[in-house]
């Protein structure tokens, strides 16, 4: 067993226990785009991702991200979802300057009690720090930052179709992953969001939590996240996740643990105590990680059949929530 650890640029990964051969054999399903449309339309949710990669760049406090979260609630308000800012100020970490940031909530059915918080990052890293070659120059992700966003667009069409038994909340993260060095505190939007749910009154809780994060890309294997698997109040949700992708035919959800991830689940989990797990596939595009980070992260590396396989499965589970 191979174990190796990665600490940059917002994450940390513990990889091991999944060997190299289980990577290069695992089956992709025979699904097509038009055998999953009628439940998630695959290349609306990647002409939603071609509009996102077209803003440019957009981390946190730029131009960028202020055209996406216009376009993100000008989206979401036409499906007749509540939308609103959740705003903080951040800090520059390398000169200290205050950076205005702010997540973005949808809340569909706001006057459930019970309700489950599906969720993913929308900012994008300052620079691409792991290109050897450009290390300073234009950091896309299409696919780290994009995918996400663009899934929980498509699923946004979906919502009045769906007989739900919990209200339904999608956030999108600031800051996650706003460094400028691997020492750089990263997750701000997510303990933000968490503090505040810990903090303040409500009349309602979180039975459920789910991230999404790097599902766009083309060769799509998605294991379960370790720690994600570890927690006991998490890992029956791991496993339904996975047992509905089984039942659909979505082979790309592999159930053996794979990465052990520090992403936006945990601040939701250790600090605002929703139990919360992430759907990732950090083999981009395989173990290699060639594309993560770097000016590589671009449109063409995604897939929209990869956006509607997930799609699909996260709509799925979202019916059958227990």
């Amino acid at each position: 067993m191979i174990f190796l650890s990665i600490i940059l640029a917002g994450c940390f990964f513990f990889l091991g226990g999944v060997g190299q051969e289980n990577h290069a054999k695992a089956a992709q399903s025979p699904l097509k785009l038009e055998d999953i449309k009628e439940h998630f339309d695959g290349q609306r949710a990647f002409d939603y991702l071609r509009q996102i990669c077209e803003i440019g760049p957009r981390s946190s406090g730029s131009p960028g991200m202020t055209r996406q979260q216009e376009l993100l609630t000008e989206h979401f308000e036409k499906l007749g979802a509540e939308v609103r800012l959740q705003k903080f100020t951040g800090r520059d970490p390398r000169d200290g300057r205050p950076v205005p940031m702010a997540n973005l909530i949808v809340h569909w059915l706001p006057k459930e009690k019970e309700r489950v918080v599906l969720c993913a990052h929308y900012d994008t890293l300052p620079y691409p720090m792991l290109d050897r070659r450009n290390p300073r120059g234009t950091f896309l992700g299409a696919n780290d930052g994009g995918s996400g966003v663009a899934l929980l667009m498509e699923l946004g069409n979906q919502m009045s179709k769906l007989n739900l038994k919990y209200g339904v909340d999608f956030v999108f993260f600031d800051a996650e992953e706003f460094i400028f060095a691997e020492h750089h505190p990263f997750f701000l939007g997510s303990e933000h969001f968490a503090r505040e749910h810990r903090d303040q009154p409500r009349d309602y809780q979180y039975r459920w939590g789910v991230l999404v994060d790097m599902i766009g890309d083309k060769q799509l294997q998605i294991y379960q996240e370790r720690y994600s698997m570890r927690w006991p109040e998490t890992k029956p949700l791991v496993e339904d996740i996975w047992a509905t992708a089984q039942r659909l035919g979505v082979r790309e959800f592999i159930p053996q643990r794979g990465a052990e991830i520090r992403d936006d689940h945990l601040p939701l989990r250790n600090i605002a105590g929703i139990p919360t797990c992430v759907i990732i596939d950090f083999d981009y595009p395989d173990r290699s990680h060639r594309y993560w980070h770097t000016t590589a992260d671009t449109l063409d590396k995604c897939s929209p059949l990869s956006l509607a396989k997930v799609g699909w499965v996260v709509r799925a589970w979202l019916e059958t929530a227990r």
